[in-house]
């Protein structure tokens, strides 16, 4: 039986793995997603400067649903990061799943980016 802390354990190594090939610059910033279990997060990196150029997330007050854990939900804010990066002019982004398996609120979120117009 694989206990909570495990998983983590699991992901976090997962997430070591693909960061040393994954690196966002000005042009193309790094889209980093973070998922707990009652919310999700989603931010622009400038890997090369280290500042967040934006972010969004379930609890912001941009966002309008009740429940933020949810795929409709993440779905949400992947649009809300979207519109985001094309006010700032960033069209085209490096996706970051930070070890998550990229299916349910992850894929959710990617398909919200996307619809809202970045490319990855």
């Amino acid at each position: 039986m694989i206990t909570k802390k495990d998983k983590n354990a699991i992901r976090q190594k997962r997430h070591k793995h693909v960061r040393r090939r994954v690196f966002g610059t000005g042009e193309r910033p790094r889209l980093s997603v973070f998922r707990s279990s009652k919310n999700i997060y989603a931010q622009l990196v400038d890997d090369a400067t280290g500042v967040t150029l934006a972010s969004s997330s379930s609890i912001d007050k941009a966002f309008d649903r009740d429940k933020g854990s949810d795929v409709e939900a993440a779905k949400k804010v992947g649009e809300l990061i979207g519109k985001r990066a094309l006010d700032k002019g960033i069209e085209a982004v490096v996706f970051d799943r930070s070890g998550y398996l990229y299916h349910g609120r992850i894929k959710a979120l990617a398909e919200g980016a996307r619809e809202a117009g970045l490319k990855f």
